[in-house]
């Protein structure tokens, strides 16, 4: 298999490919998402650049197999309304509150760690409004990843900078938080 190593001038590069992107449908994040670990750097870069606070989203299912379901984040992205704030009598989201939530990771590769965000976060947040889950994704929720492989089974990548495809041309990349003791 091939392995290609980056840099980390590559990886500023590629997160400026991805701020260049998001420029041009203007869309910026109230809060960007870094999923660890390899998508803390990209994050953090994206959230200094646009001034935005950074959260992380631990979700890791092939290194250390361990996921955390951060609810007020889904919450955030579909506009949830707590009982304690809402006349009961009402509907429990309201779409003006909405936040713009940009969700970073380094790599797309089989799509298993993006497909789980998904679903986790439509279950732990009004899982019955399917087709009000439908309007979130790819709207005010987006996707970004330095490198994306168009063989992956999430498919839905807003941003990126890079691809590859690991079913025609095998390949490891290797960023430079994975090796730079080397």
């Amino acid at each position: 298999m091939k392995r290609k190593t980056l840099s980390n001038h590559d990886v500023h590069k590629m997160t400026m490919d991805i701020i260049r992107h998001m420029s041009l449908i203007n869309y910026i994040p109230d809060y960007v998402v870094g999923i660890t670990r390899g998508g803390l750097f990209p994050a953090l870069l994206i959230s200094q650049y646009y001034n935005k606070p950074m959260n992380t989203l631990r979700v890791s299912l092939r290194d250390h197999p361990e996921t955390e379901c951060n609810a007020w984040m889904p919450e955030d992205a579909f506009g949830y309304i707590p009982t304690d704030k809402r006349d009961l009598s009402k509907t429990r989201w309201d779409i003006t509150k909405r936040k713009n939530i940009l969700i970073v990771d380094d790599i797309n590769d089989t799509g298993a760690t993006l497909e789980w965000i998904k679903k986790d976060w439509q279950s732990s947040c009004l899982p019955e409004e399917k087709d009000a889950w439908n309007s979130i994704w790819h709207h005010n929720v987006r996707f970004a990843v330095l490198v994306n492989n168009e063989a992956s089974k999430f498919s839905k990548i807003d941003f990126c900078s890079s691809y590859i495809n690991n079913v025609e041309y095998p390949q490891w990349i290797e960023f430079p938080w994975e090796t730079w003791w080397r």
